[in-house]
Parts: structure tokens; C-alpha cells; sequence
């Protein structure tokens, strides 16, 4: 006997903080699939009681669904697509194991990313920049024809990675450090990301600018150059 697939009878609600990458492939992935969701964004540095409360890991993002809350990005992006149609994963199951792979090496990207950015000394940030380029430089070795991760249509790596080089492009008009020189398949990728109205709507409208003053406000090396060289 078959079962009906079970699909959610209420709004998603996304529960958010407006710099966070990883509620970003979220709420990109809610876009693309043009889900429905409400949100709401919490301060990391004052954690609501009811939020402690929901969050078994005290993170960003959280999605309730009628009552029961899921947590980490990426299965709350194969919920998403698994309820909204699928399609961004591929059927074949070596295939789609590796595609999950590819997006937790993008969830290390992003710790390495944020390290950088924190770091308190040059050669602390240069280290944690040297990290993220290896990466990158797997990444663009792995990376086939474009425009997307897969080919023709884009994933769920997709999503996992548009936070990274949205973040990677501001960084660069900042105080360039050139992570994707030498690398034009992942530049052109970063390019085809980066026009999707699901990636630009996916952030505050002043994320820009939260960003730069967050950063120069925490006490890293690389954010205290933000705007030197402008």
C-alpha cells in the first residue's frame, strides 16, 4: 500500500540571523522553490528564551512545521525540496551521496570563511585564507561544465555555496585577497549565483553594510581593513 507524502499544512517559519550563511541556503532554497515561509531573525548575542528553548544546538537556522522543529541546513534544504517537488538533488543515489558531500566540504568552507574574517592577527587571517583556498582550488578541479554545480540545474550545492561567494564578493570590494583568481570556472559559477533573484532576495536588504560593521566590530584583522583600500 502506498502512503501520501506528508506536506506541511501550515507556512514554514524560518528562524534567522541576518548574517548567518547557513540560514542563508535556506531561505535561498525556500526562494527558489517559491515556498511560501515566514521569519524571524534573533540576535545571536542575546539568545530569546524561546528560541534556547526550540534549538537543541543553540544555532541558526531553526524551520517549524506544524509544530515540530528541524535544525541544520542541510537537512532542513532536503526537507524543503523533498516537500516542494524535489529536483534538487540527483536520483541516482552515488551521485546525489556525492552531491551531500560537496555540501558539507561548503559547510567547512563557511567556518574557514568566518575564521578568517575573525581572526586576530594577519598571519592567523592568512592562514584560515590559505584553508579556504585549498578548498576552492579542489572545488574548481572538481567543477564540470556550468553553469551549475550539476550541469543544467542547479542543487541543493548550489544553494549550500551562494552564501560563500556572496560573502567572498563584498570581502573583495573591501580589501582584495583574490580567492578566486586563477580559478574561472568557480569565478563564472560565483557570476551565475549571484544573478539569481532567489540568492539576491535572500538576504536583508542592508545586508551590505551590516556585514562590513559587524566585521570591522569584532576585533579581526581582516575586517579592520575593511574600506582602507577604497
Amino acid at each position: 500500500m502506498s502512503h501520501p507524502q506528508s506536506t506541511p499544512s501550515a507556512k514554514p517559519h524560518l528562524i534567522s540571523f541576518k548574517l548567518c550563511p547557513f540560514v542563508q541556503r535556506s531561505a535561498i532554497t525556500l526562494l527558489y522553490k517559491n515556498v511560501d515561509f515566514d521569519i524571524t531573525y534573533i540576535d545571536l548575542a542575546d539568545l530569546p528564551q524561546w528560541f534556547s528553548d526550540i534549538s537543541p544546538l543553540g544555532k541558526v537556522p531553526v524551520l517549524k512545521v506544524d509544530g515540530t522543529v528541524l535544525f541544520e541546513s542541510a537537512v532542513i534544504n532536503e526537507y524543503l525540496d523533498e516537500t516542494s517537488g524535489g529536483g534538487l538533488l540527483p536520483a541516482d543515489p552515488l551521485q546525489k551521496a556525492l552531491n551531500r558531500a560537496w555540501i558539507e566540504v561548503g559547510s567547512e568552507m563557511i567556518i574557514a570563511q568566518y575564521r578568517m574574517l575573525t581572526a586576530d592577527t594577519e598571519q592567523n587571517s592568512r592562514d584560515a585564507r590559505d584553508a579556504l583556498e585549498k578548498h576552492l582550488q579542489r572545488i574548481e578541479a572538481a567543477f564540470g561544465d556550468g553553469p551549475y554545480f550539476n550541469g543544467a540545474q542547479l542543487s541543493l550545492v548550489d544553494t549550500a555555496y551562494a552564501p560563500i561567494f556572496l560573502r567572498l564578493e563584498i570581502i573583495e570590494r573591501q580589501h582584495p585577497i583574490g580567492l578566486l583568481d586563477n580559478k574561472p570556472r568557480l569565478a563564472a559559477w560565483a557570476q551565475t549565483l549571484l544573478g539569481l533573484d532567489a540568492v539576491r532576495r535572500s538576504v536583508v536588504d542592508d545586508f551590505e553594510s551590516l556585514f562590513i560593521e559587524y566585521f570591522k566590530s569584532h576585533g579581526g584583522w581582516l575586517g579592520a581593513q575593511f574600506g582602507q583600500d577604497n
